[in-house]
């Protein structure tokens, strides 16, 4: 295969992300790279050429580096889930791709998972080479890293950048990492490409935020269909996904560890699933974060000035919130009157359009309670359906004044970006099944 050009997008934020195409088959497949930067650094290793090349072809692959790692923008931050699925987006406009098929090993499918519930008509299939929908374990999920891993992982990323890294690492992994990944030369590579991937405070952040992500409550609102690559040992969890997603299509490697015979057939299975006749996915529903907004004590507000003065501040309110929105991106929906109801497609921008529609009405003399709830909606026109609306109705109904309380799924989704959570304990939502786990955004 021939070595391409390195291109550039730019972010909406102006950062670069490089990336490069390879192949020229009829299907479109973004491969996301896993933490490692592999935009001109897997043309050093045959394992990494192998398994692009296998993939060139038959499809057009692009990869790219993630913000803040490889050739793409170091001076910025790691992007969240959120952020790398806005990146994810800029690299297909800049080549004028609407719709493509995503594909990636162990916690680069997250954000493929998040992108196609949040963005369904840009989605036409997805591909999951060992799929992680969560990293770590709790009651019900039995399928994360034990404590002892986390343990040595998070010790081995100190020495981040050094052959003994690399070779920790895959010491580590040997469990699903054949022995072509076990040899001096791989580990010689996998050294040179970390120090070229990031410097090591930056890969304790990456770290950090792959294991607080958590997309399971994602799964159910995937519509495009998916084929999930694993070992026969991992049919539980295989199951797991399969039952809480739409369309799933299952493909089991021979042995228990990744081998280079395992590629052709591997190749060959995602040909077949991405080539094959499928309905066109629905777009009637989607997965959004839902905002809701309420002025504490508005009766009381309003005896005080009077209707006519009351009037005039819930105009002011809603000028200001509605331009709140427009800066984070949100869709307004409705007035509730000393409120408002909108949708985003990223929870972070909702939780900080919260906090800034609170800040701005202030002047106002008035104070708002928020809540955000991430979950599939069923859209007509402008206007939200479904459980999730009524979700987020009941989680702003429990904040106080000036606060902004959220759900477990939208904690879960803002990994890495900034925010910060204080845990309000389980709560009875009234009209909603179960318990729920609420969060109260601190900063």
């Amino acid at each position: 295969m021939e070595r391409p050009d390195v291109r550039f997008a730019r972010a909406a934020d102006g950062a670069y992300l490089a990336y490069q195409v390879l192949g020229d088959g009829p299907t479109v497949l973004f491969w996301q790279e896993d933490t490692m930067a592999m935009v001109d650094e897997l043309w050093e290793s045959p394992q990494e050429l192998a398994w692009h090349e296998g993939l060139a072809a038959f499809a057009r692959v692009i990869i790219y580096d993630r913000r803040g790692t490889g050739l793409s923008s170091r001076n910025v931050a790691p992007g969240s889930l959120e952020v790398q699925v806005q990146d994810t987006l800029a690299v297909l406009d800049a080549e004028g791709i609407e719709r493509a098929v995503f594909g990636g090993f162990l916690e680069s499918g997250a954000t493929n998972a998040l992108l196609a519930a949040t963005r369904p008509e840009r989605v036409q299939a997805l591909v999951w080479a060992l799929p992680v929908p969560s990293p770590t374990s709790d009651e019900g999920y039995p399928w994360g890293v034990d404590d002892d891993y986390l343990v040595k992982e998070r010790a081995i990323v100190e020495r981040w950048g050094t052959e003994g890294w690399a070779r920790e690492f895959v010491e580590l992994n040997a469990n699903w990492l054949g022995g072509a990944w076990s040899t001096e030369s791989y580990v010689h590579f996998l050294a040179r490409a970390s120090r070229r991937t990031c410097t090591p405070d930056v890969a304790k952040e990456l770290t950090r935020i792959w294991l607080e992500t958590d997309v399971r409550d994602v799964l159910p609102a995937i519509q495009a269909p998916m084929l999930m690559l694993s070992y026969a040992d991992e049919r539980d969890l295989l199951a797991y996904i399969a039952d809480r997603m739409q369309r799933t299509e299952t493909y089991l490697l021979p042995g228990d560890t990744m081998e280079f015979e395992d590629f052709p057939p591997m190749h060959d299975a995602i040909r077949r699933f991405v080539g094959a006749e499928r309905a066109p996915v629905g777009l009637d529903s989607v997965l959004a974060t839902v905002l809701f907004t309420d002025v504490v004590g508005s009766t009381q507000r309003a005896a005080e000035v009077g209707d006519a003065r009351w009037k005039e501040l819930i105009a002011a309110h809603d000028a200001r919130a509605k331009a709140e929105l427009e800066r984070f991106h949100g869709v307004f929906v409705d007035s509730t009157g000393d409120g408002l109801l909108a949708r985003f497609d990223g929870p972070a921008r909702a939780v900080r359009c919260a906090r800034a529609i609170a800040e701005a009405v202030r002047p106002l003399g008035l104070e708002v309670r928020a809540g955000c709830h991430t979950g599939e909606v069923e859209l007509d026109g402008e206007h939200v359906r479904g459980l999730a609306v009524h979700i987020g109705a009941r989680v702003a109904a429990m904040a106080g004044a000036g606060e902004v309380w959220t759900t477990s799924t939208v904690r879960d989704l803002t990994a890495g970006s900034g925010l910060t959570f204080e845990d309000a304990g389980e709560h009875e939502l009234k009209g909603v099944p179960d318990r729920w786990r609420l969060y109260r955004v601190t900063a």
